[in-house]
């Protein structure tokens, strides 16, 4: 861990909240980046962030001193993103339309003017790889979110999750199989 993460971590279990800000300081970014990929939203990502600290200090007890603090920090996040993912199971309709709207305004920022059946095919896209992400049990999502769209490495992944490194693959490869059978429509169309 460290150094001054081991200090700080010192100092606030004695007593001492004001060290705390320097632990948040250090990491925010890093855990807004974390639940920024998770969640797929920056305003989500902040509330997960927000949460996150707000677990760490409460849990700050249970830490274990010879841990590293961003691994222990890492699982909150993502536990907290995947919580965060849950509770909003549905999104409503007008979020899709604006996730559509802001790829198109992207585009035409680049002077590129997307069709109406690139916007539509987009919109089915994006709405059925929600679908597919919402049909993995949490820790599925999770273990793919981590391995496949942050790109790190199983025993990484295992370490986030809790996982053995089996059971870490397991789960990357069912949430793969359930992925591939979701979006299996749009590869061969």
């Amino acid at each position: 861990m460290h150094e001054s993460d081991r200090s700080a971590v010192a100092q606030v279990c004695g007593g001492d909240g004001n060290a705390f800000q320097s632990l948040v300081e250090r990491h925010s970014k890093y855990v807004f980046h974390v639940a920024y990929r998770l969640t797929g939203s920056s305003q989500d990502a902040e509330d997960v962030v927000q949460e996150t600290f707000l677990k760490a200090y409460r849990q700050l007890s249970r830490f274990e001193a010879r841990a590293d603090f961003r691994t222990w920090l890492h699982r909150i996040t993502v536990n907290c993103s995947i919580d965060f993912i849950r509770a909003r199971r549905s999104r409503e309709i007008g979020q899709d339309l604006s996730d559509v709207e802001d790829a198109a305004a992207a585009d035409l920022a680049q002077g590129a003017s997307p069709s109406p059946d690139r916007l539509a095919m987009s919109a089915q896209i994006n709405e059925r790889v929600r679908e597919a992400l919402e049909g993995l049990t949490k820790m599925e999502r999770a273990a793919f979110m981590l391995r496949h769209v942050e790109g790190r490495p199983i025993r990484e992944v295992a370490a986030a999750l809790g996982l053995k490194t089996e059971a870490t693959k397991n789960s990357i490869f069912r949430a793969v199989r359930k992925m591939r059978a979701a979006l299996e429509p749009f590869v061969h169309a």
